[in-house]
């Protein structure tokens, strides 16, 4: 059977402020608990928390921002049992509480604006979190774990803070679009970006004469949009960025670039990555011809069908090279090829995008 909602407000005269709430205009039993939606303590110039007596399990939002909060009790996280939006923003909190683990059904939290110097472990357990806004604090480090667990993070803002590197989980945070890391001491970024397939915001601006280089990687950001790297110490962009299809907005102003030059960079978006683009085929007039892979596998006979055998009584100063170069020189007739070879250990993972795209070369002679 269905029942008519209506909104209501009742006054809770142990904190002083108003909540809202739904109430039924038929209750389905009269021992149904009434459905507390938001209980806001916002500005009210908390030090401390008070015991509440409510049923803390009915609440879906919880705003304790700005107010004077130096802790929250673990007792009172735990109860939070379905909540979905915590925001403690503009507060003196050092710590948050390890209960906050318990918060299965947490989809936005907002620890913004406050002292703390790491978040804790458990954080990891809060699976259902689409969004984490950790802005303005004092971090140094994240929970190394933290992009094998939060699989459903969507937004992370870690702007403002003293961060020297983010962890290398980050690259697994498939659903993340928006990554804010700007204004810390990032020193690099993690290397697989490319597994960042939604990603269509990244800014790591202001991280001055820290951050030196960029990932190869970043040219495999399929989704990616809007790029700011304003105001650190890159010289040279990776070409691969001439491969950024979906990039409509590039900051870079405030680096020493010296690839592209500044004459490209004027020119406008499109101009650098087709100066990107053309350095990474090789054809820029300024970029050394490089050697085609493909050609290397024709000269070993991989795709030609050519000679497959080394002979035993042929060993020669090219089998020597052969042997630095990884491939197994078997001197019986009976049981070798090229192709074992070229799928040895050391070349089992060459075919995959990155190494495709990759400036390094992996054939030498």
């Amino acid at each position: 059977m269905m029942y008519e909602q209506q909104r209501d407000v009742m006054s809770s005269t142990e904190f002083g402020i108003k909540t809202t709430t739904t109430t039924r205009a038929m209750p389905i039993s009269e021992e149904e608990p009434q459905l507390l939606d938001v209980l806001n303590l916002s500005g009210m110039s908390l030090d401390s928390l008070p015991n509440p007596s409510i049923n803390l399990a009915l609440i879906c939002k919880l705003d304790l921002s700005n107010n004077n909060l130096q802790n929250i009790p673990e007792s009172l996280t735990a109860r939070l049992l379905n909540v979905a939006v915590l925001d403690v923003h503009s507060n003196q909190l050092k710590t948050l509480p390890n209960s906050i683990g318990c918060l299965s059904k947490l989809k936005i939290l907002n620890v913004s604006g406050n002292l703390l110097q790491f978040l804790p472990r458990t954080i990891e357990n809060c699976r259902s979190l689409e969004e984490l806004n950790a802005n303005f604090n004092m971090l140094t480090k994240m929970t190394d774990t933290l992009g094998f667990e939060l699989i459903n993070l969507k937004k992370l803002s870690v702007n403002s803070n003293k961060l020297a590197f983010l962890p290398s989980s980050t690259s697994h945070l498939t659903n993340l679009c928006i990554l804010d890391a700007r204004l810390n001491c990032l020193r690099c970024l993690p290397d697989d970006l490319e597994n960042l397939i939604n990603l269509k915001v990244l800014n790591v601006s202001q991280n001055f004469q820290y951050l030196r280089d960029l990932p190869y990687s970043i040219g495999l950001l399929i989704s990616l949009v809007e790029l700011d790297i304003s105001y650190n110490n890159i010289s040279t962009l990776p070409d691969s960025m001439g491969c950024l299809n979906k990039l409509h907005k590039l900051s870079v102003e405030g680096n020493p670039l010296v690839s592209p030059p500044v004459e490209v960079v004027e020119q406008g978006l499109f101009n650098v990555k087709l100066y990107l683009s053309e350095k990474m085929n090789g054809s820029h007039k300024n970029s050394p011809k490089k050697k085609s892979w493909v050609g290397k596998l024709r000269k070993y006979g991989t795709f030609t069908g050519g000679s497959s055998r080394v002979q035993l009584n042929n060993v020669t100063e090219q089998d020597d090279n052969l042997e630095r170069q990884g491939f197994i020189i078997n001197h019986d007739p009976s049981d070798y090829s090229n192709i074992r070879a070229i799928a040895s250990p050391r070349y089992l993972k060459m075919f995959s995008p990155r190494r495709l795209f990759s400036p390094k070369t992996y054939f030498t002679r």
